[in-house]
């Protein structure tokens, strides 16, 4: 079954531009030219991801992201976010409030179609069978679940795939371009920034609470995931 993409931007140019590329790629598309449609759209039909544009009229980018990660039935879609502002709080903003990617304009389409089709690829579990403990820490790769203490845990289609990498790689430290590429599956692009990493492993500490403790950092190098710590 084809995967849903969600187009959100005021441009009608551009939204048919994306939405033709995407097309022609076999995915589906969705469409909303402001905020409110958006979260209409998202909250009826719940897409496999949303391309979000920053500058929206009446609710913007950022609230709608906000809005959809608060809400349980949106909170798990994989949002790559749209903006015209290169300056780098702009797209830090963007990533703390829950987005998984995000391109800035002018884009290629063909770049569009491979960062969409990247997040998709990472949010598909590699081993319908795959399930580990460690601690508290319960990870489902095939249902897409963790748990700690029994408790499920809403993570974005990110920070469940930084969390399986760093547990993949059974205590070997990666750094930043090696998480790059196995999380987002690419590495250097222009826009890409080493502090995209960073901004998803705090928010990846801040919701494993009592076992944040075993994403370990080594300094100048990047991190690892202990499971020895008690």
């Amino acid at each position: 079954m084809s995967a849903t993409v969600l187009v959100v931007d005021d441009e009608k140019d551009l939204v048919d531009l994306v939405r033709y590329h995407l097309e022609k790629d076999g995915l589906k598309c969705l469409e909303a030219r402001d905020g409110e449609t958006a979260l209409q759209v998202a909250r009826e039909r719940t897409p496999d991801l949303i391309v979000l544009d920053l500058m929206l009229p009446g609710v913007d980018g950022l609230e709608v992201c906000r809005k959809l990660r608060k809400d349980p039935k949106t909170a798990a879609v994989a949002i790559i976010m749209l903006t015209a502002k290169a300056e780098e709080v702009d797209r830090i903003v963007g990533l703390e409030m829950g987005a998984d990617d995000y391109i800035v304009k002018p884009f290629s389409p063909r770049e569009l179609v491979a960062r969409v089709k990247a997040v998709l690829r990472r949010g598909q579990p590699l081993d319908q069978s795959a399930l580990a403990q460690v601690g508290t820490l319960l990870v489902d790769e095939g249902k897409h679940l963790i748990t700690i203490a029994g408790k499920a845990v809403d993570l974005t289609v990110k920070e469940f795939d930084l969390l399986c990498g760093l547990m993949k790689a059974n205590g070997r430290v990666l750094n930043r371009e090696q998480i790059m590429e196995t999380v987002w599956g690419y590495a250097n692009a222009v826009d890409i920034e080493s502090r995209t990493v960073d901004v998803h492993i705090r928010r990846l500490r801040e919701k494993l609470g009592e076992e944040q403790k075993r994403v370990v950092t080594v300094k100048g190098v990047g991190y690892r995931f202990d499971a020895d710590i008690d």
